[in-house]
């Protein structure tokens, strides 16, 4: 069907230096794993029964309604089909995209804290209902008036033991539940975090699950009120909600208990460590970095493709209107979202394991990587979901005027990136968590002790600046890796002897300190995120197993993606000397050749991310690059366009025009 196919887009696949399917299984880790994709992808997006309405244009309420129908049929299809965990998940997000905030919400953060927080009784009550979705839930944290800062939230629960039940209540305006998915309308029952009263005393925040509608009718039961929190800037398919509690009582064990317990008497006491309560967080920030990652390489596929399928202006008087992306300013606004991309795209596999390693300690009771990964994940979360949300802009801004309207694709993407931002952990909120412990960290390397894997670059911190290195290979991956540790080690140290200079020096109490450090202390986590994702990407280059021209190609973006990263913040690297005012120029010399190295095989390399053009919903980003004749056909799907007339002109513009002319 090669003839179907727009030949810009035919030519720039047919001079490709690597076999794309072979990347393509590097990049999902192998052959096998590609297949699988393929074959849950073809299940969820070729089933004839589901309808894939264009959300563009429909209401807010008929988007919910068919997202809603859509999900809940995903629901029962995975258990016809007999999907196990990892499939059925796959089957999940091919089909919704993360749409459907209700049985995502459920899916993720409530099975996952039921599985995690609840002690093995409880498992046993609730998942069985949760994993045949015969009660659908939600997670029920952020307040009105608090988000990330747990000890802040306001909803309690008081301990009643003459009736062993727990009273669940909201005891200011502030303290409503706000932002929950699923909560305005869908949900049956919810993992509850509110401050545990009892005997007298408040232990902090602790989880309960309960439940917020009826089973019959789906009304609320007494003493809740809930509903809808209004349009968003995005996902306005999902209905998130609001809840407030009025006395509600819940019985004793539907508190979560595996790792603290309130016996019948009202007595606390503590079963295991109770930083493990964190492991949901945790997970969520993994799987939005994961999601960080899939928005950016979505947004890059469409952007490049389209770039090639646009011609423009002219490069030289006389000469056809050259593909867009044969300008470098095209290549510099898209080349370095391309190789974070894939520099994303390693990091998360990376993340992935760690998280997994470190949690299948945790169910054991072990907390020994809890503090590291917590730390990982949170500074990852902002990283990625802020190189992310600039990333998808800047693609959208280079795709000129298509790229405004909801045809690119670019809107959804960027709408919804910016829920991942803000959406469990505000992005500043967790660079500030990663730096308190890379502070920490710092303190205990100056003590002699030994550190974990990702920070023990900070044992070696110089006492002071390197100066008088020249004539740096800025290819070379070794040295861009020691330009970035040195960066990130030199900005914790500076941050962290920072805050206590002002407390020791100045007389500034340790949170005066703090705050009036903020701004180095972001900095320094943002340097040790980037740290990590430039060392992460070196090694999985290293170690990928491809043949040398598709190796030769992810070198050059790995080499990009660093070097990009020291020319934009290039005060940070040349501050103490490390690298000289003869290395800038360097750097930005060789950044520029890269660009036209990587210009060869920007198709194939977004290719190689293997999204379906269903995945993708861009009419400016198909894989057959037919995008004008899309387009056009897309523009005239519009309700405004069903009668030639619109039934306004009658009602409105015609007596106003009539009026108008009859004064002449």
């Amino acid at each position: 069907m090669a003839q179907l196919v727009n030949p810009d887009l035919v030519r720039e696949r047919s001079r490709a230096s690597f076999d794309t399917e072979k990347l393509t299984a590097v990049l999902y880790g192998g052959p096998d794993e590609v297949t699988r994709k393929r074959r849950i992808e073809a299940l969820a997006l070729k089933d004839p029964d589901y309808t894939h309405e264009d959300l563009n244009y429909l209401c807010r309420e008929d988007q919910y309604v068919a997202m809603l129908k859509k999900s809940l049929m995903a629901a029962r299809k995975v258990r016809e089909l007999g999907l196990n965990e990892r499939d059925r998940d796959s089957y999940m997000d091919f089909l919704l995209d993360w749409r459907a905030g209700a049985v995502n919400l459920h899916r993720t953060m409530f099975t996952i804290t039921l599985q995690q927080q609840g002690n093995q009784e409880q498992r046993a009550k609730w998942l069985k209902l949760a994993e045949d979705f015969s009660i659908l839930g939600s997670y029920l944290q952020t307040e009105m008036g608090h988000g990330t800062f747990l000890r802040g939230l306001e909803t309690t629960a008081t301990y009643d033991p003459s009736t062993q039940e727990f009273v669940l209540h909201s005891p200011t305006l502030t303290a409503t539940k706000w932002w929950p998915g699923g909560l305005g309308l869908t949900v049956t029952h919810g993992v509850v975090m509110a401050q545990l009263y009892t005997q007298g005393q408040c232990m902090g925040p602790h989880m309960f699950i309960l439940q917020l509608r009826s089973l019959d009718n789906h009304k609320p039961l007494p003493g809740i009120t809930v509903g809808d929190i209004g349009p968003k800037y995005g996902c306005n398919d999902g209905d998130n909600g609001f809840v407030r509690f009025h006395q509600v009582r819940i019985p004793r064990d539907n508190m979560l208990m595996r790792f603290a317990q309130v016996a019948e008497d009202g007595t606390y006491s503590m079963v295991l460590d109770p930083r493990l309560i964190y492991g949901t967080m945790v997970s969520m920030r993994v799987r939005l970095t994961e999601q960080s990652n899939f928005a950016l390489a979505r947004a890059v596929t469409i952007a490049v493709r389209y770039s090639c399928v646009r011609h423009q202006s002219e490069l030289t008087p006389g000469e056809p209107e050259p593909q867009i992306l044969e300008y470098q300013t095209q290549q510099y606004k898209l080349f370095a979202h391309l190789a974070a991309a894939y520099a994303f795209w390693f990091t998360v596999q990376t993340l992935q394991t760690h998280y997994e390693q470190v949690n299948s300690r945790l169910q054991e009771g072990d907390t020994s990587g809890l503090q590291e990964i917590h730390a990982l994940s949170a500074g990852l979360k902002a990283f990625t979901s802020l190189a992310a949300h600039r990333g998808i802009d800047e693609c959208r801004l280079a795709c000129g005027g298509h790229g405004y309207s909801h045809a690119s694709g670019l809107i959804y993407l960027l709408t919804s990136q910016a829920v991942i931002v803000t959406g469990e952990g505000e992005a500043t909120v967790m660079l500030l968590q990663l730096a308190r412990y890379l502070v920490k960290c710092y303190a205990k390397s100056q003590a002699g002790a030994k550190l974990p894997s990702t920070v023990s670059y900070l044992q070696t911190v110089q006492s002071a600046a390197v100066s008088g290195v020249t004539a740096r290979d800025l290819n070379n991956f070794d040295v861009l890796t020691e330009a970035y540790q040195h960066r990130a080690a030199r900005l914790v140290k500076d941050a962290a002897e920072g805050v206590r200079f002002k407390v020791v020096s100045e007389g500034q109490s340790e949170s005066d300190a703090w705050n009036s450090s903020l701004v180095s202390l972001v900095k320094c986590a943002e340097a040790h995120s980037h740290f990590f994702v430039v060392k992460t990407f070196v090694e999985a280059v290293r170690r990928a197993d491809v043949d040398d021209s598709a190796r030769a190609a992810l070198t050059s973006l790995c080499q990009l993606y660093a070097l990009h990263g020291i020319c934009e913040h290039a005060g940070d690297f040349l501050q103490d000397g490390f690298l000289t005012g003869l290395d800038l120029p360097l750097a930005r010399s060789q950044m520029c050749s890269l660009l036209s190295k990587v210009r060869s095989d920007a198709v194939p390399l977004v290719d190689a991310f293997n999204f379906h053009d269903q995945t993708l919903q861009s009419v400016l980003g198909r894989y057959d690059g037919r995008v004008y004749e899309h387009l056009y056909q897309w523009a005239k799907k519009s309700p405004l366009n069903k009668d030639q007339v619109h039934e306004s002109y009658y009602r409105y513009l015609q007596p106003f025009l009539q009026q108008n002319r009859a004064k002449l």
